[in-house]
């Protein structure tokens, strides 16, 4: 095959436009610190690329979903700490008045006492965090607790769990059981103790109301220990997403992220070719008649 001056000179631009090509690329990778900038350069790295982001977005879902998970429960113990002292205040009141160290205004003192005891519970009872009512299950717009003055108190009845998903496919239940804690029948004890601590009725014994009190502390203190497995739970799970969010940011990054030593080297080395490339192009391309002109 005869190879003519023509078939010279279209080699060589076409190598010299191939070379300025890898030159671009490898300076993009320097600007952006990429492998990649389109997915044209390395489908394999897009794709990769792809499924990490997936994964990281994931986990940032289930790291917020683990500030509110710690929000309703650490509300509800917060919640159910002052209910448990209010409950133990009731219960002092009340072995004072069995024990017959109050009589006639100090005991209707205890009494109204204990009906601000009772209004402070039903406010605990109606916690709320952001405009979500956190002893009342799933409905978390209306409050769990009513009017409780009257001989049936006022009480919700919806008590499903509401649960987080905090891992892949894991939900944990976050709230506790409002129907439980303050249920209908520690409100309907409270007013009955009420009733009892009148001036005029100071022999009536009160021992059954403390047994009331006390298992309505114990259900507390029940509450209170899922309440704090729930949160170890918590936090050692946290500890793994947190643990899976630099792993998956590590892939990323090993995945996307160009090695700029490497990219250095490589652009030094295709300067050099192409400094060559002109270089040779100038001895090959024979000189025409304008160069004999200058």
């Amino acid at each position: 095959m005869r190879v003519t001056q023509s078939m010279l000179s279209n080699n060589l631009l076409k190598n010299i436009s191939n070379s300025y090509e890898k030159m671009g690329k490898i300076s993009e990778q320097m600007q952006t610190q990429k492998k990649i900038t389109r997915p044209s350069d390395d489908p394999v790295v897009a794709m990769k690329g792809i499924a990490y982001r997936t994964n990281l977005t994931e986990v940032e879902q289930f790291k917020r979903n683990f500030s509110e998970a710690h929000s309703w429960i650490d509300n509800s113990d917060a919640a159910m700490d002052h209910a448990t002292k209010a409950l133990q205040r009731i219960r002092e009141l009340t072995l004072q008045a069995n024990n017959g160290t109050l009589e006639g205004d100090q005991r209707n003192a205890a009494a109204k006492e204990i009906e601000q005891l009772r209004d402070q519970l039903k406010e605990i009872a109606n916690s709320k965090v952001g405009d979500k009512y956190i002893f009342n299950g799933t409905d978390t717009l209306t409050p769990p607790v009513g009017d409780v003055t009257g001989s049936d108190p006022e009480i919700a009845q919806n008590d499903n769990p509401v649960k987080i998903e905090l891992a892949k496919g894991v939900y944990i239940q976050v709230n506790s059981s409002g129907k439980e804690v303050f249920s209908k029948d520690l409100f309907k004890n409270i007013n009955s103790l009420i009733e009892k601590l009148s001036p005029d009725q100071t022999s009536v014994d009160l021992g059954e109301d403390i047994s009331n009190l006390d298992d309505s502390i114990n259900t507390l203190l029940n509450e209170r220990a899922t309440i704090g497995a729930r949160s170890n739970r918590l936090e050692l799970m946290e500890d793994r997403i947190d643990q899976q969010e630099v792993t998956a940011t590590k892939l990323m990054s090993d995945n996307e992220d160009a090695d700029m030593e490497k990219v250095i080297m490589d652009l030094i080395t295709q300067e050099s070719v192409q400094r060559a490339s002109l270089g040779m192009g100038a001895r090959i391309i024979q000189p025409t008649l304008l160069d004999f002109l200058r």
